[in-house]
């Protein structure tokens, strides 16, 4: 885990994401709080619990990207859920231990995939072999019949020969590996081993319930060991198999034994589920009709894994002790104190988002390394296109997409995706065919295409 200061995460975070302080702050003192009890000796960093956060504000605002950057940044396993998506057990819909099981397994491909980049070289050595392989079979030493003699080369070449033979396969094997290496063999094809897994021949149906999805999981694993993996050959490309080669190569260099290990660890030690619409499994959400039977149900079964248990995965036991969890939701109908006591005091940092401005529209449009402007930018140069953005042009999408916020329904950051959108359709569409390749977008560019549209609410609601 990287030893970020509080300070750094928060300056990281501003890279990509516009204000919310306060948001950024808290996730960044959680983040450098895992990096201290690391460092506590003893017995006691494992009473050390992570204070699980509730992040409070409208939609569109970042609540997600904050996790999901917070994530990146200490490159540990990450997991988005929404809490609507789960019922209590007994009803049918997800159990809330799925979380672990999803989790786990993203850490083992994350493991893997970095344990595969590690072995690259040697992989890409052993696939360099097999694809000269496919060009220039060897030379193997012939087999006699009974009574023959291997001097007189009767049945077969003499060792004279075949060493002959032998020397002349190894300079030719020099020369095409040179030619491979300049890509003057990309041209040609090859015919490849792959192995395919033989389908099953039926589908596995389980119950709802607790654990019957990782049940289901274990029977598919455990079915297909039954089935023999055949080879089949496809021709293919040389840059394509070598491609393919170099990615089985790797999958065999790598100990899986090891990875489930160390993913497992990973999820336990830095782990972060952002579990959103919160909001939706509080009673007060549909006022207390037997809709909401569940609802109560699901937080209850969510208080043993974030609070801290043992799920059974594919991988193991995994223990949720130290997963940081961080909840969000919109809140506008229900409130926090509206979910079960239990359920609050195991989320004791609460943040207020704020919604977004004019003013945090326009920055998002020109600060953050990943904005919109230098997204589309970057898009139409593929086209050979130079976009020339003008600062009034960007001031007039971030006012649009306010007013288009204040008098529908307010999506936040999203309206600027929608509001972009349009403005850019027709160059979008056109671009290929244009015979002039430099665009200037100005705030006449920006009202020429959402003028009318801005002007007629009726079809603004249809169309923003």
């Amino acid at each position: 885990m990287k030893s970020f200061t509080p300070r750094e995460i928060v300056s990281e975070l501003d890279k990509y994401i516009i204000g919310q302080a306060a948001a950024k702050k808290a996730v960044a003192i959680a983040l450098r709080n895992r990096w201290r009890r690391q460092q506590v000796a003893g017995d006691l960093r494992d009473e050390i619990a992570p204070k699980n956060i509730i992040m409070i504000g409208p939609t569109g605002v970042g609540k997600t990207e904050i996790s999901r950057r917070l994530a990146r940044l200490a490159q540990a396993p990450f997991l988005k859920v929404e809490a609507s998506k789960f019922t209590e057990v007994g009803y049918v819909g997800r159990d809330v231990e799925s979380i672990v099981r999803d989790i786990t397994e993203l850490s083992v491909k994350m493991v893997k995939d970095e344990e595969m980049k590690v072995v690259q070289i040697k992989a890409r050595a052993a696939a360099e072999e097999r694809v000269l392989d496919c060009l220039l079979p060897s030379v193997t030493a012939p087999t006699y019949a009974a009574g023959t003699n291997p001097e007189d080369g009767i049945g077969g070449m003499s060792e004279e020969r075949l060493g002959k033979e032998r020397e002349l396969q190894k300079s030719t094997r020099d020369k095409l590996r040179k030619l491979l290496r300049e890509g003057k063999l990309d041209d040609r094809t090859i015919e490849v081993d792959q192995a395919e897994q033989a389908p099953p021949v039926m589908d596995i149906f389980v119950g709802s319930g607790l654990g019957s999805e990782d049940m289901g999981s274990n029977m598919k694993d455990m079915f297909s060991g039954l089935f023999p993996k055949k080879k089949g050959r496809r021709k293919v490309k040389i840059p394509e198999a070598f491609e393919m080669l170099t990615q089985e190569e790797a999958g065999k260099l790598v100990d899986m034994d090891r990875v489930k290990k160390e993913a497992v660890e990973r999820v336990e030690q830095s782990g972060i589920v952002f579990i959103d619409e919160i909001d939706k499994i509080t009673g007060r959400q549909t006022g207390g009709s037997s809709a909401d039977v569940s609802r109560e149900g699901v937080q209850r079964d969510l208080l043993p894994i974030v609070e801290g248990s043992t799920v059974n995965t594919k991988y193991g036991m995994v223990k949720t002790d130290h997963i940081l969890f961080i909840a969000s939701g919109a809140f506008h109908v229900a409130k926090p104190s509206d979910l079960i006591p239990e359920f609050q005091g195991r989320f004791p940092i609460r943040v207020e988002l704020e919604a977004l401005t004019e003013d945090d529209f326009y920055r998002i449009l020109s600060e953050p390394k990943n904005a919109l402007t230098k997204q589309y930018k970057a898009l139409l140069e593929t086209e050979g296109l130079t976009m020339d953005f003008r600062e009034d042009a960007v001031k007039e999408i971030a006012s649009i997409a306010a007013i288009a916020n204040e008098n529908m329904e307010n999506i936040g950051a999203r309206r600027l995706h929608t509001v972009m959108e349009r403005v850019f359709e027709e160059i979008s569409f056109e671009a290929p065919d244009m015979q002039d390749k430099e665009v200037i977008v100005d705030s006449d560019y920006v009202k020429e295409r959402l003028g009318d549209i801005i002007k007629d609410e009726d079809l603004s609601r249809y169309i923003l």
